[in-house]
């Protein structure tokens, strides 16, 4: 099976960290927190992270399957 990375329906913000949790079957709830803890521990480098995988990544909303 070919996996796609797709931002999620289940959004908060973006859908980019719900999106990598689908992707690598993990709880949205978990992948959230790592990247909230890690974006604190990194001095906020997650922010640009996250826009930037916000923008390259598509929106499963506009695949068509």
């Amino acid at each position: 099976m070919n996996k796609k990375l797709y931002r999620s329906n289940d959004r908060i913000l973006g859908g980019v960290c719900a999106g990598i949790a689908e992707y690598f079957d993990f709880d949205p709830t978990l992948v959230r927190v790592a990247y909230v803890l890690l974006t604190l521990c990194t001095a906020f480098s997650g922010l640009l992270a996250y826009i930037i995988l916000w923008i390259v990544m598509p929106d499963r909303r506009n695949v068509t399957m």
